[in-house]
């Protein structure tokens, strides 16, 4: 049965960014690293953007999991930052919770490394409480499509949504009119042949 159409608020939006850690990145094989990088940092420039509250979170960071990617610490400096001491599913660690609830926002952006479980867990867990949750999936990673797929499924059945940055920077926005030259500056910075297009568009633009 389908279900209303539940659209993004920029203005009920939290952005939990989970576990991209040097570590864990070099697992990622379902999407190019480059690519995949981007794409991180393209959700970044969205939670900037629309000023939405982020939160970042790492998984034992001591170990072999590394710490956190420094473009995300550089980008975030006064974000919440909860280097969560062991627990798996980030929802188990109480000051992630507390830091997630005390946004005050009912709709999450979610992504991390790696998609079935630090992604997963915590999806499932804040669907759990009443949250809407939304799914970076681009911004996301893990070892195979297979593994990918099964957490897609698995956390769509829930009844998370899965998402692209590049959806959810348009849902955000609602209307090219709020500002032309804003978003169209964070697509270029991430998109190639958005970038020639804005080129394109600034061109005939400046003749006219």
């Amino acid at each position: 049965m389908s279900k209303p159409y539940v659209r993004l608020d920029k203005n009920d939006v939290a952005v939990l960014l989970v576990d991209h850690q040097t570590g864990l990145l070099s697992l990622v094989r379902d999407i190019d690293p480059d690519k995949f990088k981007n794409n991180v940092l393209a959700l970044g420039d969205i939670a900037q953007y629309f000023g939405l509250p982020t939160i970042l979170t790492t998984s034992f960071e001591e170990g072999p999991n590394g710490p956190l990617v420094p473009e995300l610490v550089e980008q975030f400096p006064d974000a919440p930052y909860i280097a969560r001491p062991g627990q798996i599913n980030a929802w188990d660690n109480e000051d992630f919770v507390a830091a997630v609830k005390a946004t005050g926002k009912k709709q999450l952006l979610i992504a991390g490394v790696v998609t079935e479980v630090c992604v997963a867990f915590p999806t499932l867990s804040a669907l759990a409480e009443g949250f809407d949750v939304f799914v970076v999936t681009d911004a996301s990673g893990t070892f195979n499509p297979i593994t990918r797929d099964a957490a897609w499924n698995r956390m769509s059945a829930a009844g998370a949504q899965l998402m692209s940055w590049f959806g959810v920077a348009a849902e955000l926005h609602r209307d090219w009119r709020n500002d032309i030259e804003g978003l169209g500056a964070l697509f270029s910075a991430h998109i190639p042949d958005y970038r020639n297009l804005i080129t394109s568009h600034s061109k005939l633009t400046q003749r006219q």
